[in-house]
């Protein structure tokens, strides 16, 4: 399994289990994520205990893990803080921690113990995994929490950038790589599991009888949901373009039903993700919900609507690759975002942004606006998965100028430009799939 990027995250881990005193280190984020991988990887070249936490019976089945590397805790109790008695100075991982809580809610509150009159003032070293998010943040992260102020570092891992695919995939063209990244995301599991080509490779995937495909949703869901069936509804109205919540609920037939809560637990679980125009204020009412990643979005607009055939080995590939240019549009939008960054960040654009983001306003709507309100200078940019000859270039920026009184940065010095998946036309603040090399 390679291991990619993450860098930081693995030096913040590896300077705590260096420090001469106790840590207590909380690494959370969605399945598939990498967390696991992260902290094996910091804790290789050093004794420790991980324990993968179950549905049941943790007591019993972490004292069989913990003897292994420690066999006098065999004559322990079955009790956590005799367990750490025997523990203190090592190194313990603990992954789903969510799980224990579950099997055992008193474990925060016995924790918060176990710290205080055990753990304090040895050179202990104990990692907290955890996938769900919802349960992470409530019952170990918020200050309502027995452990709030305990934890001496926490990291939140994220889907890795675009540019990381290249690391994954060194002999794959940018074209293919945004393909991939269409169903993959920045999710190391799911990139781990492509073989390039990418459509010889998922059509291979979905004519296997156990394709993790077909169960994968209602796996991530399980963690977060009891009962996910409005959830996934709501899911597969984003996933086909309902982003705002009149959309969505006349989309899955609960025209005069409430469905905040749903979306802030969806919110809350990074499921989905609430934009709102780059020029307005966190409060604005031009909200539009999106799904929280790429690969979600495939599986509901994809897999989930033919599951049926899927099942019967008889689905065919064509039927994605018909859609799949219109479907990467949006996709694109986010790769373009993500390589303006990067230019951003190497000084290689006519402004210093400090924000970037899509801005609508009825009818009208710009891919991409980066402010740099410091020195009051904007760069509205267009996104196209096109070839894109000279004359369509013009067009789209002339189309961006007329837009520009609409979004109101009056006294701003606006630039115009527009990133393609290919064009003949290289002329200013233009930009193809050819120049992702400029910062990969």
């Amino acid at each position: 399994m390679k291991f990619v990027d993450r860098m930081d995250e693995l030096k913040t881990i590896r300077e705590r289990l260096d420090s001469n005193s106790f840590e207590l280190i909380i690494v959370y984020g969605k399945r598939r994520i990498g967390k696991t991988r992260l902290v094996l990887e910091a804790v290789k070249d050093k004794e420790h205990i991980y324990y993968l936490a179950v549905e049941g019976d943790n007591l019993r089945h972490f004292k069989r893990v913990a003897s292994k590397v420690v066999p006098s805790i065999s004559y322990s109790q079955e009790d956590w803080e005799a367990y750490f008695n025997f523990l203190k100075d090592k190194i313990i991982v603990i992954d789903e921690f969510p799980n224990l809580i579950k099997e055992d809610p008193k474990i925060v509150s016995l924790l918060q113990r176990i710290v205080d009159l055990i753990l304090s003032g040895t050179n202990t070293k104990l990692i907290i995994l955890g996938s769900s998010i919802s349960m992470m943040s409530d019952k170990v992260l918020s200050y309502k929490s027995p452990l709030y102020g305990r934890r001496t570092a926490s990291l939140k891992l994220k889907p890795l950038n675009f540019f990381h695919l290249r690391e994954f995939f060194p002999r794959v063209q940018w074209e293919e790589l945004v393909e991939i990244y269409g169903f993959a995301d920045g999710i190391p599991y799911y990139l781990e599991k492509v073989s390039p080509p990418f459509w010889k490779w998922l059509e291979r995937e979905l004519k296997k009888p156990d394709t993790f495909l077909k169960d994968e949703l209602d796996f991530l869901m399980k963690y977060e949901f009891t009962d996910s069936t409005t959830y996934k509804r709501i899911l597969e109205a984003i996933a086909l373009g309902r982003n705002t919540p009149k959309e969505i609920r006349e989309s899955i037939g609960a025209k005069h039903s409430d469905i905040t809560q749903y979306l802030k637990n969806l919110i809350d679980t990074e499921f989905i993700v609430k934009k709102i125009p780059v020029t307005e204020n966190e409060r604005s009412r031009k909200g539009r919900y999106f799904i929280g990643d790429n690969f979600v979005t495939f599986w509901f607009r994809y897999i989930y609507p033919n599951l049926s055939s899927i099942e019967e080995g008889i689905f065919d590939i064509e039927e994605i690759k018909e859609d799949y240019t219109g479907y990467l549009g949006t996709i694109f939008e986010d790769v373009a975002r993500q390589f303006l960054i990067e230019l951003n960040k190497r000084g290689m654009l006519p402004l210093r942004f400090s924000k970037i983001g899509g801005w609508w306003h009825k009818g009208d709507e710009i891919d991409l606006v980066a402010l740099d309100m410091r020195e009051r200078k904007a760069l509205l940019v267009e996104v196209k998965w096109k070839d894109l000859g000279k004359k369509e270039i013009h067009r789209i920026l002339e189309n961006l100028r007329d837009k520009t009184e609409l979004i109101g940065l009056d006294g701003y010095e606006i630039y115009h430009g527009v990133v393609a998946r290919k064009t003949s036309y290289k002329n200013g603040l233009v930009w193809d799939l050819r120049d992702f090399s400029l910062v990969a």
